[in-house]
Parts: structure tokens; C-alpha cells; sequence
């Protein structure tokens, strides 16, 4: 055990290490476009990318993985970002990881570029335990992508992955498609009166966004079993968060993650992408057509190899020209299994514009936008024993989890907050929590601050005891601004299943980094 435990600490302060590494990475990019070019303001080019490979787990087992990464040019050679894989063939429905990525790119001819990358995060699921050990994962590449235009990028290569911890050592090729766009950001937190971007002739027109925590009820037909062949409860209730992105008035592109928190099922999580169509009813009413698709399971849900589809209907009746109640009705099936359901949804959405980058410089593109203060975390999160059966197995034995955490501060002193957790060590593979809630901060000085929050979600998995998953945590912090874009926190805490004997302490760490993006209301 004290062997074990010197290598789990090793592996912590390497993985503490490298988030240090590629947060100031990102400063020190952001810090000089600001020197060299418009004060506070750069377009930085973004990249939504998916790939698809197949995992060897034995040498009769594969599983075929579906990732997604968000990208971020730090330089012109540099990205990084964050990602996840999830299961969608095989016979591990519910396998899925999260983590942060970067990689370096150079073009060998006009359109087409080589490119190398390092993934590192964890998860698992599916009765994977010896597979992934205490769910540490990384994974690199080489490969080389091609530049259509308009339609945007196609690409293969080379991965491998590794589960230290367990059993999991695979070489695949994989294939990729990425489609590149510009956000407009400024390093810090921009005041917009201080700063000389604000009020610039032009105008960039605002491409439409709306951010959703939703609430879901999955109705099941009595003809569903569960994956070990038990009955299927005739429900299960989930919680998550949403963003959807408008092509033009009409059209939009939507992603999608989500939990069990009731139904017996906890442990279950799904991660969704598609589009679909708006029909304007009224000035503040909205019908959505809409359809999905991607990896889920977990929590003994027979979703077979994770492949899922879903589509549905939806009516918006906005509150606010800002704020609206989605109701959603649809139907959920794993085409390879058993599950399906109907689908009924609530959703909270709040609608903004963000500006589109690619019809004014950055310059002019700012007038009539207004800043909105943002922070990203890296965070790493220690669960210790906080009650005798908060474990089904190793109940003495810590957790340790990574994840990131995105901050949205409505003012200067309180914000919204999320986060999504993946464990790594601690013989706890496959545990992920999500969470959303919200946070206070109170300056000590110009570089010290304390911070509380209180967050609920979804969590399961890895044998910790959380009932039907619904969680609570609650975490204060204190910090240290090292520059105006990036900051270190320590926090302790506790997080708690309501209806389970899940109940831990927590001991965090976190590198923020603190950007302004701009907003305008939208019709």
C-alpha cells in the first residue's frame, strides 16, 4: 500500500505539473498578442474536432471510441483545449472520459498540416474496472489533416492509449474531421470603458448562442431490461447542461451532457450532439424540430456497445427577451440494445449574441457589445472518507479526481458556476460527477480573495455509494491572483449523496484563467 500510495502521489503532482504548464502556456500566448497587437482583444481561432478510433482491450475485445475535442490556438503551432471519449461500438455501453488536450501543428504544404497531440484525463465504466485501474488515461498521436475551405477539415493518424493504472495498452489508426471558426476574446477582465476596443466604428452582427441546465424524465417501456438482465425501473430521472450555437436564424448545432440523479440508474451519463431547425411561432414563442446522437450508458443501462439516438420537439415560451422555460418531448433508443425511452425535458435556457468575428476586425467589431468576465479551472479534487459506507469497496482509501470548472460572473463579486469530475486514482475508475451551482467572492487585497460555492448534479460509478446519484457539494477557497489572467485557489469542502451513504471530504486545487468575451442581446 505505501508503494501504491507514492506512485498515486507522483502521478498527482504530474498531473498538477502539466495543468501549470498549459495555463501559462496560454497567458504567456494571450500576453503577447497583447503587446503586438490590439490592446486586450484577439480573434482566436477555435476548433471543434471529432475522432473516431477502436480501442484493443483483449485480444478478443475492442471498443470503438468516439472523441470530441474544443480547441484553442495559444500560438500559430500551439492548441490547447479540452475533450472526452466515449464508447459507441463494442460491449461497453457507459465507457466515457474527460480531460484536457493540447497539440503542435505545423503545415508541410499549403492545406495540409502534421500534427501531434497529448490527451490526458479519466473515466471508464462498464465493468471495466481491472481495464482502467484507478482511471487515469492518456493518449497521444501523430497525424496529418487536410483543409477543405468552407466545409472544414479532414484528417487521419496514429493513437495510442494507455490506462496505467489497469490493462488497457492499444495502437490504432483513427480518422478525424474538425471545423475551425474564431471567437473573440480578451485576456483578464475587461472593463470595456478602460480598454479602446469598445466603441469602435463597425459592427460585428451576433451570431446567436443559448445555454440550458436541463431536467429530463426518461419514461421506460416494461419490455426493457437492464444490461445484466434484470428488470429496468420504469423511470430514471437525469440533470444537465446544454449549449446551442445558430448557423443563421434558423438552423443550429446543439451539445449535450447529462446524468442520472434518480431511477436507480446512478452512475449513467450521456453525451449528445446534433442540430436541428427553429420555427418563430410568436415574437417569445419558438418550436424546435431537433435530433442527436452520441455515446451513453453506464449504470447497468443496456445500451449495449453506447451508441445512442434521440430526437424530439420543443416549445420555448420566453419570460424575458433573455430567458425562457423549454418543454421538450421525444424519444431516446440504443439501436445495438434494449434501452428506450420517452423522452420528456425542462429546460431553463438563457439566449445571448456573441459576436461573429469573420464580418469586422477586431478593431470594430465591439460596438454595442457588452464584456462578460469569465474564468476556466483546471481542478484536481481529493475525495477523503467522510462516513463509514461511503465506498461499496476500499472505503479507506482517498479518491482523487480532474476535471475543469467554468465560472460565469454576473458581477463582480458573484457567479455561476459548473463542473465535470473524472476520477484517476483511487481504485475508482469510472466515477464522474457534473455539477452546476453558483459562488461568491470577497477580495482580501489586490491578490488575495476567498471564494465560496455551492453546486448539485449528477455523479456515479466506481463504487462510491451515491444512491440514485444525485449529489451536493459545497467548497470554500482561497486565492491568489499570480497575474490579471491567472490565479491558484486551495479549497476544502464536502460533497454528499441526499439519498445514499455517499459522503465525502474535499481538498482541491485549481488554476484559473480569467478572460473577457462580449455579448449583446439578440432577437
Amino acid at each position: 500500500m505505501q508503494l501504491k500510495s507514492k506512485k498515486h502521489g507522483k502521478l498527482n503532482h504530474r498531473i498538477v505539473t502539466l495543468m501549470a504548464v498549459l495555463l501559462s502556456a496560454h497567458c504567456t500566448a494571450l500576453h503577447a498578442t497583447e503587446v503586438s497587437g490590439e490592446p486586450g482583444l484577439r480573434p482566436v481561432p477555435t476548433t471543434w474536432r471529432a475522432t473516431y478510433e477502436s480501442w484493443k482491450l483483449t485480444d478478443n475485445e475492442r471498443m470503438g471510441m468516439l472523441g470530441a475535442n474544443l480547441f484553442f490556438d495559444v500560438h500559430e503551432n500551439v492548441k490547447l483545449g479540452i475533450g472526452s471519449y466515449g464508447a459507441l461500438v463494442g460491449e461497453r455501453g457507459g465507457f466515457i472520459t474527460l480531460g484536457l488536450a493540447g497539440e503542435l501543428q505545423t503545415y508541410i504544404a499549403p492545406s495540409w498540416r502534421l500534427r501531434s497531440g497529448v490527451f490526458i484525463g479519466g473515466g471508464g465504466g462498464r465493468d471495466a474496472s481491472l481495464q482502467v485501474g484507478g482511471g487515469f488515461m492518456f493518449r497521444g498521436d501523430v497525424g496529418i489533416t487536410y483543409e477543405t475551405g468552407r466545409y472544414g477539415n479532414i484528417g487521419l493518424g496514429v493513437s495510442y492509449v494507455t490506462f496505467p493504472t489497469g490493462d488497457i495498452r492499444s495502437t490504432q489508426p483513427y480518422i478525424l474531421y474538425e471545423f475551425p471558426f474564431e471567437t473573440l476574446l480578451a485576456s483578464g477582465w475587461d472593463t470595456g470603458a478602460s480598454n479602446p476596443i469598445a466603441g469602435k466604428l463597425g459592427t460585428a452582427s451576433p451570431r446567436r448562442q443559448e445555454f440550458s441546465v436541463v431536467a429530463l424524465s426518461y419514461q421506460i417501456p416494461n419490455s426493457v431490461s437492464k444490461a445484466d438482465g434484470s428488470p429496468q425501473g420504469s423511470s430514471m430521472q437525469l440533470l444537465g447542461a446544454e449549449w446551442t450555437t445558430y448557423l443563421d436564424s434558423n438552423w443550429f448545432l446543439r451539445v449535450e451532457s447529462a446524468g442520472a440523479m434518480g431511477g436507480q440508474n446512478s452512475g449513467y451519463m450521456q453525451i449528445l450532439g446534433g442540430g436541428g431547425y427553429r420555427f418563430p411561432l410568436t415574437s417569445s414563442t419558438d418550436l424546435k424540430l431537433w435530433a442527436t446522437t452520441g455515446p451513453g450508458g453506464g449504470g447497468n443501462v443496456d445500451t449495449g456497445g453506447g451508441f445512442l439516438v434521440a430526437g424530439g420537439v420543443s416549445l420555448a415560451q420566453y419570460l424575458t427577451k433573455s430567458t425562457a422555460l423549454e418543454f421538450s418531448v421525444g424519444a431516446i433508443d440504443a439501436p445495438q440494445a434494449s434501452f428506450r425511452a420517452l423522452l420528456l425535458g425542462l429546460k431553463l435556457t438563457h439566449k445571448f449574441g456573441i459576436p461573429d468575428s469573420s464580418e469586422g476586425s477586431a478593431k470594430g467589431a465591439l460596438a454595442g457589445y457588452e464584456p462578460q468576465h469569465l474564468r476556466f479551472r483546471a481542478v484536481n479534487q481529493t475525495y477523503l472518507k467522510g462516513s463509514n459506507n461511503w465506498r461499496s469497496r476500499d472505503t479507506d482509501m482517498s479518491v482523487n479526481n480532474m476535471g475543469v470548472q467554468a465560472d460565469y460572473f454576473v458581477s463582480p463579486n458573484w457567479y455561476l458556476t459548473g463542473q465535470g469530475l473524472a476520477a484517476y486514482s483511487g481504485n475508482a475508475g469510472a466515477y464522474m460527477a457534473g455539477l452546476v451551482g453558483a459562488g461568491g467572492r470577497l477580495n482580501l487585497s489586490e491578490s488575495w480573495f476567498l471564494e465560496a460555492e455551492a453546486l448539485i448534479g449528477a455523479a456515479g460509478g466506481g463504487s462510491l455509494n451515491v444512491g440514485s446519484g444525485l449529489v451536493a457539494q459545497y467548497n470554500i477557497g482561497l486565492g491568489y491572483q499570480l497575474t490579471p489572467a491567472l490565479s491558484v485557489m486551495l479549497t476544502g469542502g464536502q460533497i454528499a449523496s441526499p439519498n445514499g451513504d455517499f459522503r465525502a471530504n474535499v481538498v482541491g486545487a485549481s488554476l484559473g484563467y480569467r478572460f473577457t468575451g462580449f455579448t449583446k442581446a439578440v432577437e
